[in-house]
């Protein structure tokens, strides 16, 4: 029997959600597509658990998908597999848009939506050898980088598997009792906002799971103490289909606390919230972005400060607690902007928050303009998680944005306000202020070296610290 080991890498650095792990579901679906084939499948997932080498060395092929901050990690990863003798796929964002630069670790990538290039890849491998026809692979043929054409995205989810969750080596630490399943019913975004690389990824049309086919997968939580969270960008994209969802999801009593991420439009349907509360849901994650009307505006948000704060309010009245993520750095932000922010954040009473830096994504709108305007200023992918400053902002140095958003979480998550928690009865959001304020110090006493770094940093160094950079400072 042929074997196929999938591997996603670990996370470089921590952030709010380190203590909640969750894996992404790409190598899960891929998995499962590989068993109905007859091959011999395991799945580690770095965060949850060691690699087993013994195993790997076993494998015929191994598959690794990876996102930009996981990308130096993946890179390590794939060059000690094929020094084994072993060969390596990879697939996931980072791979689809910088894809010769994961050809020089990998020996094959496929691009974007893995379901069908797999299949055929897997026929090209078991029969001929001949991967000129597999759609969406890049490969080295003579030592010529190869691009097949791609495929148009796939329009009918219903036929994608549902994750196979026990081929994961540590499955019963990811099934256990409060663990959080993730589960995804709809792909694409037809919103551009710039600093997203979703839309290229997966395209402008959503595409949506049936309701049946949702249910049955659902159906599999029923009664069990776990949290389901959407894993879906847009959870009520299509506000019909979704309540559609949630009056089955009633009727069929499944009794689940679940979680998904909305956009503030979510509040404009009232009769939605309604269902949505009704049907189980306690925690809404919402990309509020910025309460800077320009910066809205200059990231292509598509909304407006009065829609967050119609949201926040109609959601906090149905009782769904709310994690708001705001992006702090762009050309119309400052130092003014920012007060703002943590104190609109304060005012509103939002559960738990997310301050994050702005970082240029490879398949972004955002990393284009970045990198055409050389204001890019660390190739280290592992910094690009959001909690670091890679690039030159407007009216900051780097160090000062650096410390706009550490003092934003720790205004946030002060004493203070965890006091005003508890008064208000938001015991949710008076334990994760104890969470985050930990956090927040493991985070600059990690990072003491990566802050010495950025205080240096001037324009005129910027080549010279780059290369010294990646070979003295270590932030791992």
């Amino acid at each position: 029997m042929n074997r196929i080991i999938f591997i996603e890498p670990k996370p470089p650095n921590f952030h709010i959600f380190t203590k909640f792990k969750s894996p992404r579901l790409g190598t899960f679906i891929l998995g499962s597509l590989m068993r109905q084939r007859g091959w011999e499948v395991g799945i580690y997932v770095e965060d949850l658990g060691e690699i087993d080498w013994d195993r790997v060395r076993s494998a015929d092929i191994v598959g690794i998908s990876s996102i930009t901050s996981t990308a130096p990690r993946a890179y390590k990863i794939a060059d000690k597999v094929r020094e084994i003798g072993i060969p390596v796929i990879m697939g996931g964002p980072h791979p689809t848009f910088l894809t010769e630069e994961a050809l020089k670790h990998a020996d094959f990538v496929i691009r974007g939506e893995g379901e069908h290039p797999l299949m055929a890849f897997v026929d090209a491998w078991e029969k001929t050898g001949d991967f000129s026809s597999v759609p969406a692979l890049s490969y080295k043929k003579n030592g010529t980088v190869v691009h097949n054409p791609a495929l148009n995205y796939t329009p009918d989810l219903d036929i994608i598997p549902f994750p196979d969750f026990s081929l994961f080596k540590g499955k019963k630490q990811l099934l256990a009792e409060g663990s959080i399943l993730p589960i995804q019913i709809s792909r694409g975004c037809p919103f551009n906002c710039s600093f997203c690389s979703v839309t290229p990824m997966f395209g402008r049309r959503y595409r949506f799971r049936s309701i049946e086919n949702t249910l049955k997968e659902l159906r599999q939580y029923k009664g069990r103490n776990q949290t389901v969270f959407f894993y879906d960008d847009n959870f009520a994209a299509n506000p019909q289909h979704t309540k559609e969802l949630l009056n089955a999801m009633i009727r069929e009593k499944l009794n689940f606390k679940w979680s998904a991420q909305v956009r503030v439009d979510v509040a404009k349907d009232i009769e939605l919230v309604k269902l949505m509360k009704k049907a189980g849901c306690n925690t809404v994650f919402i990309g509020f972005e910025s309460v800077n009307p320009d910066s809205l505006v200059e990231m292509k948000k598509s909304q407006k400060v009065e829609d967050i704060v119609n949201a926040i309010k109609i959601l906090r009245k149905h009782h769904i607690h709310i994690h708001g993520m705001f992006i702090l750095g762009l050309d119309h932000d400052s130092r003014k902007t920012v007060k703002e922010t943590v104190r609109f954040a304060i005012k509103y009473m939002l559960t738990s928050v997310q301050f994050l830096l702005l970082t240029p994504l490879p398949g972004s709108e955002l990393y284009d303009l970045l990198k055409n305007k050389g204001r890019i200023l660390f190739g280290d992918w592992s910094l690009y998680d959001a909690h670091h400053v890679v690039f030159k902002p407007v009216n900051f140095t780097l160090v000062e944005l650096q410390k706009a958003q550490m003092y934003c979480h720790k205004k946030f998550y002060s004493i203070l306000e965890r006091i005003r928690k508890l008064i208000v009865g938001d015991l949710r959001g008076f334990f994760i202020n104890f969470y985050a304020r930990h956090l927040n110090r493991l985070w600059k006493k990690k990072n003491k070296t990566f802050l010495k770094v950025l205080a240096l940093l001037r324009p005129n160094r910027i080549a010279e610290i780059k290369i010294d950079y990646k070979e003295k400072v270590n932030l791992s």
